[in-house]
C-alpha cells in the first residue's frame, strides 16, 4: 500500500518514540479498492499529549482534545492523529459523551461505523483487519461492525452515511445492517439539517443512487416528508411509464452527477401531487407543479442552510425544466437573453434527464433538448448581444433627449429585444435612432 511520504515520516517518528500509529478507516478502504485517498487518518498508542510532545517541532491544533484528537501540521499539511480509544454512551445522537483511552487497536477500531472502515495499516505491521472488511470490500458490502442497532443509536447519521457508501461504491447493504436502517430511520430527525444534507448531496452524486432510493425510499421520505406522497403515486398519464418516486430516481440517476443537478432533479415534481386535475379522458394533468415544485424545494433547501447561490440554480432548474424546447436560433438566442448559457445548459441537461425517464415515445426529445444546447454553445462562443450591458448604447445615452423616467429602462428591453432576435443591429447610430422612434410613438 503507497503511503504519501510525509504520511510516513509521521508513523515513523510516533513508532520511534515507542509508540504504535497507523493510518486507519476510508484511506485504507480506498487504498484497497485502488482509489486515490482524499485524507489520510492517523491513529496511535500515543496520548494526545504525547503526540504532541512527539511533533513539539510543529504547530498543533487541539481540535478534537477531549475525544483524543490532534491535528499536527506537519510540513504545512494538516494531519488528524486520534489516540486509540472506547467510546462511552452517545446522549445526543452524534458523538460521545466521553472517551476512554485504551492501548489496543483492535478496541479502537471496534467503535467504528462499518467493518469497510474499521481496517488499520502499518507499513510494518501490515493489515490489521478483525471485522472482517476486507472481505467486505471485495464482496462490495455495507455491514456494521457489531450490533447494527447501537451503531446507529449512536449517531444516527451513520444511516445516511451507509446509503451514501451504498451509491457512490456501488455496494449493497447486509441484511441487518438495512433492517436496522429501515427500524431507526426516525432518528434522522434527531440529526442537525446541516449534517442531513452534506451526506444527502454526496449520495445523490453516487453511481448507483436509483438502486438506493428504489431500496430505502422511507429514508428518503423522512429526511424530505414531500417524497412519501409521491411513493407508489401513479401518473395516469401516457407520458410515463413508472410510478412518481420512481420516475424521479430514474431522473436523478440520469442528470449530470453534480449535487446541483441531482438535487434539481430530486426536486423537479414534488409540486404534482398538489397540482393533479383529470381530463375527460381520464389521463392526470399537473399544471404549474413546476411552480409549485419550486416553492416546495425553496422551503426545504433553506431548511437544509443551502448556499443562497445553489439555492437559487436550483430554482431556475425546476421552475424551467418542462418549458418548450425549440432549435431555431430566434428561440436560443432569446433562452440566453433570459437565462444565459450556464443556467440554459442546466435547464437542456433536466430536459434530458426528465425525458430519459418517461416513456418510450418520449425520448426523441432529448435529441431536441441536446441540439438545442449545442447551438446555444455555437451562439455563446460568437459572443453575441444578449444583455443591456452588452448594448451599444446604455440609459446615458438616452437623457440627451429624454428625461430621467422609467421610460428609458423600457425602451433599452425593447431594443435589446430587437437585437436578439436580429431585427436590428447593436450599432450606436441605429440604436439611437431607434430609440427616438419609440420615444417619439410613446410621447403620442
Amino acid at each position: 500500500m503507497e503511503i504519501p511520504y510525509h504520511i510516513n515520516e509521521i508513523l515513523n517518528r510516533l513508532e520511534e518514540a515507542g509508540y504504535r500509529a497507523y493510518i486507519v478507516g476510508g484511506c485504507v478502504r480506498d487504498s484497497l479498492m485502488g482509489l486515490v485517498p482524499h485524507d489520510y487518518d492517523i491513529t496511535t498508542s500515543a496520548l494526545p499529549e504525547d503526540t504532541e510532545r512527539v511533533f513539539a517541532d510543529c504547530r498543533i491544533i487541539e481540535t478534537g482534545i477531549k475525544h483524543g484528537t490532534v491535528t499536527v501540521l506537519y510540513k504545512g499539511i494538516g494531519v488528524e492523529i486520534t489516540t486509540f480509544r472506547v467510546d462511552g454512551e452517545y446522549t445526543d445522537s452524534r458523538r460521545p459523551d466521553s472517551v476512554t483511552f485504551t492501548d489496543r487497536i483492535e478496541e479502537d477500531l471496534s467503535r467504528r461505523d462499518f467493518t469497510i472502515n474499521g481496517i488499520a495499516y502499518n507499513p510494518e505491521k501490515g493489515l490489521t483487519d478483525p471485522f472482517g472488511g476486507q472481505q467486505d470490500i471485495s464482496a462490495g458490502v455495507i455491514r456494521c461492525i457489531g450490533d447494527p442497532e447501537r451503531r446507529f443509536s449512536e449517531d444516527s447519521l451513520r444511516i445516511l452515511r451507509a446509503l451514501r457508501f451504498s451509491s457512490v461504491l456501488g455496494f449493497v447493504i447486509e441484511n441487518n445492517t438495512a433492517a436496522a436502517i429501515r427500524e431507526h430511520k426516525a432518528d434522522l430527525d434527531n440529526v442537525s439539517r446541516e449534517r442531513v444534507f452534506s451526506e444527502l448531496t454526496r449520495l445523490l452524486c453516487g453511481k448507483d443512487v436509483r438502486r438506493v432510493m428504489m431500496e430505502f425510499p422511507e429514508v428518503f421520505a423522512q429526511i424530505l416528508p414531500p417524497l412519501k406522497a409521491m411513493i407508489g403515486y401513479e401518473q395516469c398519464s401516457k407520458y410515463h411509464n413508472s410510478d412518481l418516486y420512481e420516475h424521479t430516481a430514474r431522473a436523478v440517476e440520469a442528470a449530470p452527477a453534480e449535487p446541483a443537478m441531482r438535487l434539481a432533479m430530486l426536486f423537479h415534481d414534488m409540486g404534482k401531487p398538489a397540482c393533479k386535475s383529470v381530463g375527460e379522458d381520464g389521463q392526470f394533468h399537473f399544471y404549474g407543479h413546476a411552480e409549485e415544485s419550486v416553492k416546495i424545494a425553496d422551503g426545504l433547501l433553506r431548511e437544509l442552510k443551502s448556499s443562497n447561490e445553489l439555492r437559487e440554480r436550483i430554482r431556475e432548474i425546476v421552475r424551467y425544466h418542462d418549458i418548450p424546447v425549440e432549435t431555431s436560433p430566434k428561440y436560443i438566442r432569446r433562452a440566453l437573453s433570459k437565462h444565459g448559457i450556464e443556467r440554459f445548459r442546466d435547464i437542456m441537461y433536466s430536459h434530458m434527464a426528465d425525458d430519459s425517464a418517461k416513456a418510450d415515445f418520449v425520448l426523441p426529445r432529448i435529441e431536441t433538448a441536446r441540439r438545442a444546447l449545442e447551438l446555444a454553445e455555437e451562439i455563446a462562443a460568437q459572443k453575441p448581444c444578449l444583455t443591456l450591458k452588452s448594448l451599444a448604447i446604455s440609459g446615458r445615452d438616452l437623457l440627451e433627449f429624454l428625461p430621467p423616467s422609467r421610460q428609458i429602462g423600457e425602451i433599452l428591453s425593447t431594443l435589446l429585444g430587437e437585437v436578439v432576435e436580429e431585427k436590428l443591429p447593436n450599432e450606436k447610430t441605429a440604436l439611437l435612432k431607434r430609440a427616438r422612434e419609440l420615444a417619439a410613438a410613446n410621447s403620442q
